[in-house]
């Protein structure tokens, strides 16, 4: 539970008390790898912040291969905001690619931590806009680099994450087939 106090302190100051307030919101759970933690038709009630693993959030899409819109490893935070805002079915899934801990907040718990700790709001708006910029960015290359592109950018951003994830998942991130990674990797290879 450390690892959340630390990742909060880079944004806002905490005295004890409030530490321990916040600690006591949390729920820590250990989740096997390959658990769904969130499936398509849920209400997404909950944010995880990862201690330590890897999570993914992605969708089957019409022809059933899943498409990976998001990871999640170390020091970040995982949910659905939509489902978890307006209350409505999810149309996403969470799952453990790795043997994770992780600390749960369900919303209800959450509101009652912005109510009675204010300056959390900072810390969360902080994190939303973070993500949504890296969700911007992303957006951005899917449109503009090529998949071979994609591929060399993920990985001299990432190198060590590239190796903790399939190559089916990490080829669905970055919007091509597996085959398609195969010929990248033994092209990079060659080189």
């Amino acid at each position: 539970m450390e690892a959340l106090l630390e990742h909060i302190a880079k944004s806002i100051s905490l005295d004890a008390t409030e530490s321990d307030f916040i600690l006591s919101c949390f729920k820590p759970i250990q989740v096997k790898k390959k658990t769904i933690l969130l499936e398509e038709g849920q209400i997404c009630n909950t944010q995880y912040f990862i201690v330590k693993g890897c999570l993914r959030l992605y969708i089957i899409n019409d022809k059933g291969a899943e498409q990976t819109l998001q990871f999640g490893i170390e020091n970040w935070w995982i949910t659905d905001h939509m489902s978890l805002q307006t209350q409505n079915p999810t149309h996403f899934y969470i799952q453990a690619v790795e043997h994770s801990e992780v600390l749960a907040i369900d919303q209800k718990t959450f509101d009652d931590l912005l109510r009675k700790l204010p300056k959390m709001e900072r810390y969360f708006r902080l994190m939303l806009q973070k993500s949504y910029a890296a969700s911007q960015m992303r957006i951005k290359y899917l449109y503009t680099q090529s998949a071979e592109e994609r591929y060399r950018h993920f990985n001299h951003l990432q190198p060590e994450f590239v190796q903790r994830v399939t190559q089916y998942m990490l080829a669905s991130y970055l919007d091509f087939s597996a085959e398609f990674m195969s010929k990248i990797r033994a092209g990079l290879e060659r080189k």
